[in-house]
Formats: C-alpha cells, sequence, structure tokens
C-alpha cells in the first residue's frame, strides 16, 4: 500500500477498507507517513466523509494505537460520560459521583478547557492538592476502592489520535464529523469502560451549531459503540445558554457542591438527574430508566453523591475543608454585579458570548498549556423565559480588576437580551439516540 493511493481513494470519495486505514494510521503514528500526507488524507475525510464501518475502524485503528486500559480485574462493569464541550458545564463533578454512589464504578478520564468550554481538569484543580495525574495502576487502585477516579488522560491512551488532533487544528479539518465521533470515541474505547453516555451539546455555545449536526455526530458515535461491542447512549442537550448559573473554574466547584448538597440551580440539577439515570440504566442497576430516575434522585437527596465527592478528593490529594466549607475557595477581589436595565422578559443569554467573557477574565485559556486563573468567572442567574423587573441582578462578575470587571460587563450588555413579550423557556434535552 501507498499512503498516497489512500488519499487519493478518499478524495475521489472511495470507500476505505479497514486494512487502508490502519495502514495509514500506523504510518502517520511511526512517522512514516508525512504530516502534509496526513494533512492532505484529513481534508478529503473532511470533504467526502466516512460511512459508519469506516468511521468504526478508524477509531479502533486510534484506540489500538497505544494501551487499551482493561479495568475487568478490578470492576465488573464501568460507565463512563463525555460531554462534547458547553459553557458552565459541570456535569461530570456532580454526576460522576452520584451514580458511583449508586454501586456503579466510573472511572473518567476527563481533559482542559480550550477557548470559551471549560475544562474538568481545570476546575477539579481549583482545589488545593487535588492531583489529576495517576499511572494505569493507580487509577485502577482508586476505582476498586472507592469506585470512582477523575483523572487526566495519560498519553500511552490512543496517541495517533493526540497526532491526528494536533495536526486537524491547524489544517482547517477540525469539523469533520467522521474526525470528531472517532477522536472522542477511541479516547473512550482505550479508557476499558463498558457503557457510556454521550452528551452531544448544540448551540450557539457547541461546535454542533444545530440540532441536525448534533443528531449526525451523536448517531455516528453510537455507531461506533455498537461496532466496538460497548453500551452506548447519546444525548443531544441545549447549549444555546450556560449550564446552570456559575461559568469559571472555582465557581463552577463550589456550584457543583452545593448541587450535591440539594441547592444547585433547577436546569443543572434536572440535567445531572437525566445523565445519571441513563448511566445507571446502562449498568443494569436498575429495570427501568423510571427506577434508575427515582434511584439516582434518593442518592442525591439523601447525600450520597456528596459523601462520595468528599472521598474522591480525599483519594487525589484535595484539600477536603475547601468543599467542607466553600468559601476556601480561591476568590476574586472584585466582584461587580450586572442588573437588568428594563423590565421585561429575558429572549437571550448567548453562551458563547458568556463563555468568551469568562475566557477574557481569565478562567479559560486561548492555546493548550496556557495557565488559568481559577478565581474568577461569571454567575450568570438569569435564564431565557423568566420575566425580570429593572434593577434586578442577572449576573456577577468575578474578576482580577476593575478594567476586566468592567469589560466583562460591557459584554454581558451584548450576551443578555429583554424584551417586552413573554418568551418560552429553553429544552434542556432535544433527544435521545440509543
Amino acid at each position: 500500500m501507498r499512503a498516497v493511493d489512500i488519499i487519493v481513494k478518499k478524495r475521489d470519495k472511495g470507500e476505505l477498507i479497514k486494512e487502508e486505514i490502519d495502514f495509514f494510521i500506523e504510518g502517520f503514528q511511526s512517522g512514516e507517513i508525512a504530516d502534509y500526507q496526513a494533512s492532505a488524507w484529513a481534508m478529503a475525510v473532511l470533504l467526502n466523509g466516512m460511512n459508519a464501518r469506516e468511521t468504526s475502524d478508524l477509531t479502533l485503528a486510534l484506540a489500538n494505537s497505544g494501551d487499551l486500559l482493561d479495568l475487568s480485574d478490578v470492576v465488573d462493569f464501568s460507565v463512563d460520560k463525555h460531554s462534547t464541550g458547553g459553557v458552565g458545564d459541570k456535569t461530570s463533578l456532580v454526576v460522576s459521583p452520584i451514580v458511583a454512589a449508586c454501586g456503579v464504578p466510573v472511572g473518567k478520564m476527563s481533559g482542559r478547557g480550550l477557548g470559551f468550554t471549560g475544562g474538568t481538569l481545570d476546575k477539579l484543580e481549583s482545589i488545593a492538592g487535588f492531583d489529576v495525574s495517576m499511572t494505569t495502576a493507580e487509577f485502577k487502585s482508586q476505582l476498586k476502592e472507592i469506585g470512582i477516579v477523575l483523572a487526566g488522560q495519560t498519553a500511552a491512551l490512543a496517541p495517533a489520535d493526540g497526532l491526528l488532533y494536533a495536526l486537524r487544528d491547524v489544517s482547517g479539518t477540525v469539523p469533520s464529523i467522521a474526525l470528531i465521533a472517532s477522536s472522542v470515541m477511541s479516547k473512550k474505547i482505550a479508557g476499558g469502560a463498558n457503557a457510556i453516555v454521550l452528551d452531544v451539546k448544540t448551540g450557539v455555545g457547541a461546535f454542533m451549531k444545530t440540532v441536525e449536526d448534533a443528531r449526525a455526530l451523536a448517531r455516528m458515535m453510537v455507531d461506533i459503540g455498537v461496532h466496538a461491542k460497548r453500551k452506548v447512549v447519546a444525548l443531544i442537550s441545549d447549549m444555546n445558554q450556560p449550564l446552570g448559573y456559575a461559568v469559571g473554574n472555582a465557581l463552577e466547584v463550589k456550584e457543583a457542591v452545593e448541587t450535591l448538597l440539594g441547592q444547585g440551580p433547577p436546569d443543572f440539577i434536572e440535567h445531572c438527574l437525566v445523565v445519571a439515570a441513563h448511566m445507571v440504566h446502562l449498568a443494569r442497576k436498575a429495570n427501568s430508566l423510571t427506577d434508575a430516575r427515582t434511584t439516582v434522585e434518593a442518592t442525591l437527596e439523601q447525600g450520597g453523591g456528596y459523601e462520595k465527592f468528599i472521598a474522591l478528593v480525599k483519594a487525589q490529594g484535595g484539600d477536603v475543608t475547601m468543599i467542607e466549607n466553600l468559601d476556601l475557595l480561591p476568590s476574586a477581589p472584585i466582584k461587580r454585579e450586572y442588573l437588568a436595565q428594563e423590565i421585561g422578559f429575558i429572549s437571550r443569554v448567548h453562551a458563547r458570548e458568556i463563555g468568551l467573557t469568562a475566557m477574557e477574565l481569565g478562567a479559560g485559556r486561548t492555546r493548550k498549556g496556557d495557565a488559568v486563573d481559577h478565581s474568577v468567572g461569571l454567575v450568570v442567574s438569569c435564564k431565557v423565559g423568566d420575566q425580570v423587573d429593572r434593577g434586578e441582578l442577572l449576573a456577577m462578575v468575578h474578576a482580577q480588576s476593575e478594567a476586566s470587571a468592567e469589560s466583562a460587563l460591557t459584554r454581558l450588555g451584548n450576551a443578555i437580551s429583554i424584551i417586552p413579550e413573554d418568551v418560552e423557556p429553553l429544552p434542556l434535552f432535544y433527544e435521545t439516540i440509543e
């Protein structure tokens, strides 16, 4: 085989066989296939697509490029979740401990934020001492002992995906649904989960702007899961406005802990219960999704998720006193209110603009490796459809300086809109794909 022949075949809308895909990924990883050839191939995939079988073969080739984590010697069945990224999405911090408290092991490898979407690892590192790095042996030992791990992905898992992702980022091929799906699922399969719940975001604050695009991505990832003999459910959820209220690392940790104590924002609590119920149902810990929902609600109400989160923080070296006393979490010196300027109904809380505002404050990064400020961010307490009065608090800016706070207040004026007419609330979820 020759790399150029495989590029030409996909350029001309041909269907690649498994052996061609394996050859190309192996050659790219070893350096025998040059970056410029891999870029050309990725562009051909972007323009002409891949069918379900091709995408599944690509996913397995990426997963098999490194270690495949086998958890069967420490747990009978493990469940993972993945979100395609959003603003205020601290779901893993709540769902994982609730599900683990229901008796379902959750061994999750998460990532860092880039751009206006936050990363689970950055949020966890708001807790002093919390260590997101661990060896495979440590990962498995903790999963066996307390039933939950939230850690960073090791370099040995799906290394070819990392190489390909870096190339896609600079070659204009990130939007390919086939490449996105294979990237996500290769890491999940390599991570050893038996079942996966996918939270596919759609809207102005998501990569998939339309429900149709989100559906296509979700369908492809579910098909990959079936091909790889995994149980997979995909939920298509809204990301036109932030999820919950808090946007920013320590602020999101605080809101997650409050949620585990039953005091979180209504939309965020409901979102977490839906995701958690699907995870418990996939693990066969309930006879139906309705029964699973009852189980996770009871676990949340009885404080099981909170206790499991405390155990997680303690196991990974975090300062538990920061969770027991949330005032000890990093806090920005400047706090400024954003008030409603008129009477009416909230018609827009633009998720992307909110995320970019938090990033400008220092909560996010523009390049991998950039430092983040764990203390800064926003608490946006209004939702589309809310009726508000003039002077009502809509958001609180947490900043390091008066100048950055003033800039954030200006941006909030562009992100939040009020109109005289009644507005329908946005849905939390659009559909479920199994």
